[in-house]
């Protein structure tokens, strides 16, 4: 007994202490090009799990926005960004996808390439895509291509 109360309040201290969110681990943005469409995708590689996907053909100047999650509604959907803000048609896709098109050059899309942070609500329903700092280049390449 002596042995066994030192090692199960050690074990105790150990599944207590702060780690990796285990609802985030494995997520990553991927940049897909290639010669059809381009997709930036935040993803669990080599898995089916996606939380967003951006979308366009090189030069087009439109981009799509998929999030994934939710209960999709179709309707109007206001886009935030830093301070800008858009108003666009979204569209409920299959399973759990929210669609939504934007300019490449709309100030929304902007301040998205700059600050990694977008909202993108539906009624009740708000979705954030976050692109974290090391992979802003990722964003910044994909906007430059995409841009018409």
């Amino acid at each position: 007994m002596g042995v066994f109360l030192p090692a199960l309040l050690a074990l105790a201290l150990q599944s207590s202490a702060p780690g990796p969110n285990p609802a985030s681990a494995g997520w990553t943005w991927t940049l897909y090009e290639g010669s059809g469409p381009m997709v930036l995708a935040n993803e669990r590689p080599d898995s089916p799990d996606l939380k967003a996907t951006l979308q366009c053909q090189p030069g087009s100047g439109v981009v799509t926005v998929a999030v994934y999650g939710s209960d999709p509604v179709s309707g109007f959907a206001r886009i935030t960004a830093g301070s800008a803000t858009a108003t666009a048609e979204a569209r409920a896709g299959r399973g759990d996808k929210l669609e939504t098109t934007l300019p490449v050059d709309h100030p929304v899309f902007a301040a998205f390439v700059v600050g990694g942070r977008m909202t993108v609500a539906v009624g009740e329903s708000q979705n954030i895509v976050t692109v974290e700092r090391p992979h802003l280049a990722k964003l910044r390449r994909f906007a430059d291509r995409c841009s018409g």
